[in-house]
């Protein structure tokens, strides 16, 4: 009998295992962030949140260190981080909204309604990912927008914009960056995204209430990630790279 090889195929398999439950910890982290909205303590909910904002970004490289999909062929990793995801990305957040007394309660609703709707299309179309790794269209990051509104609070008349031209632009080809698998500027994009991360931590840290050169922070970062795509995207489009060399 060959026990090594025995040895080492259990190996895996636990292995495997065990970044699926990584993965499937995220629920259990958008459970506890519920409980949070639930109190109204936005505060704990954005936090909880934040960490499982950080075990998805930790669990698809684990992933594929490790081989998961062909070690453990009976458990589809992309069917359990598309529930997580739908749930902490998606779903937190559109309640978030609802519930957070941002405007009237039918208005409000609407938008949830809106958030929650395409979001579902989005994560079923099978078009999702650009050649370059970009996302084709907004990649449905509501957690990240909804927690923008906390911070900055805006009128009723920004929030309905916003959430609809995002809503749109969930259908448009237009380009959103993924910060870690977008080859193209990613120095400056992953340390774009450190600094967002920071600045949002301050804000937590405040109470949703962070110094004002903070804000600017976190706006200015923002704005770049929502941007940084499109504007890759058309760069190429009109050929201003190639000209340039």
């Amino acid at each position: 009998m060959n026990h090594p090889t025995t040895l080492t195929k259990n190996q895996t398999t636990l292995i495997s295992l065990g970044v699926h439950a990584f993965t499937a910890s995220g629920i259990v982290l958008a459970m506890l962030a519920a409980v949070a909205a639930y109190r109204l303590d936005w505060q704990a909910f954005f936090a909880w949140l934040g960490i499982a904002l950080f075990v998805d970004g930790v669990d698809g490289p684990l992933a594929r260190r490790f081989a998961v999909e062909r070690n453990l062929p009976t458990i589809s990793g992309a069917a359990l981080d598309f529930v997580v995801d739908y749930v902490t990305y998606v779903f937190l957040p559109a309640f978030a909204l609802a519930t957070g007394g941002f405007a009237a309660d039918w208005v409000a609703l609407a938008l949830a309604g809106i958030i929650v709707f395409t979001s579902a299309l989005y994560f079923a179309d099978t078009r999702m990912k650009m050649k370059n790794n970009a996302f084709r269209g907004f990649p449905a990051v509501w957690n990240g927008v909804v927690f923008l509104f906390f911070v900055f609070r805006p009128s009723v008349e920004v929030i309905v914009g916003v959430t609809v031209l995002l809503a749109i632009l969930t259908f448009l080809p237009i380009a959103f960056v993924h910060p870690v698998r977008v080859e193209r500027w990613r120095p400056l994009t992953l340390a774009v995204t450190l600094a967002w991360f920071l600045f949002a931590g301050i804000a937590l840290a405040t109470r949703l209430d962070p110094p004002h050169a903070v804000g600017l922070g976190l706006l200015a970062t923002s704005l770049y990630l929502a941007s940084v795509a499109a504007i890759q995207q058309l760069a190429e489009r009109l050929g201003w790279e190639r000209r340039a060399r």
